[in-house]
């Protein structure tokens, strides 16, 4: 894929969508933190229903260290993984307390040694709490950068150095947000919406299908 249409795949996110965010509902770094950290292997949907339930009561590292692991499990049992979910986010909010003055760090070294914090989860946070330009690739964005041919790789962090350095920089901040939904609700796994695609005629996906 050439640069040009590149250039208009973001034009037209853009037009469509100027100021895309995450569908995680948070109001501070720190609330965005947790809320990713509980979004591993489980939908945003999921994560909103525990949170909007969590963070009236918790929504600070003091806070929720006074809960402890199983005050924590109680409010997010609901998701996967919570009991090691948990224990991470108990932990992290110690670090969060005991060497970052309680704030959430705004540098990849500092968030990746947070336990249960790796690349993708330091990249959401980096980019959305802090406009860094950063790319997370999640399942979505891989598939959307390899069918599309936008910014083909072999394994996900190929496909986040490619599509730093190919997306234009004027669209980078927002492109994590604009990719993520147009994998979700248009360029969907099993059945892509070719039909009512908006970048259909600039896409190099050989099986295009229709919407019938």
């Amino acid at each position: 894929m050439n640069a040009d249409k590149r250039r208009e795949i973001f034009r037209r996110f853009q037009e469509d969508n100027p100021t895309p965010t995450t569908e995680l509902l948070y109001s501070s770094p720190f609330e965005l933190l947790i809320s990713v950290i509980l979004s591993a292997q489980a939908t945003d949907v999921s994560v909103n229903k525990a949170t909007a339930r969590l963070f009236p009561v918790a929504n600070t590292p003091e806070a929720i260290l006074s809960l402890g692991v199983e005050g924590l499990s109680e409010y997010i049992k609901s998701i996967g993984l919570f009991n090691s979910k948990a224990k991470n986010i108990i932990e992290t909010c110690r670090i969060l307390i005991e060497k970052h003055d309680s704030q959430v760090p705004d540098n990849r070294e500092a968030l990746e040694a947070l336990p249960g914090v790796g690349r993708k989860t330091a990249n959401v946070v980096l980019n959305t709490a802090f406009r860094h330009f950063t790319m997370a690739v999640d399942t979505h964005i891989f598939r959307v950068s390899n069918r599309t041919r936008l910014a083909p790789g072999k394994n996900v962090l190929e496909v986040e150095r490619k599509l730093v350095r190919l997306v234009p920089k004027e669209y980078l901040l927002d492109a994590h947000h604009w990719l993520i939904l147009h994998g979700r609700y248009v360029c969907k796994a099993r059945k892509p919406l070719c039909g009512s695609c908006r970048i259909e005629d600039l896409c190099e996906y050989k099986h295009k299908t229709s919407d019938d």
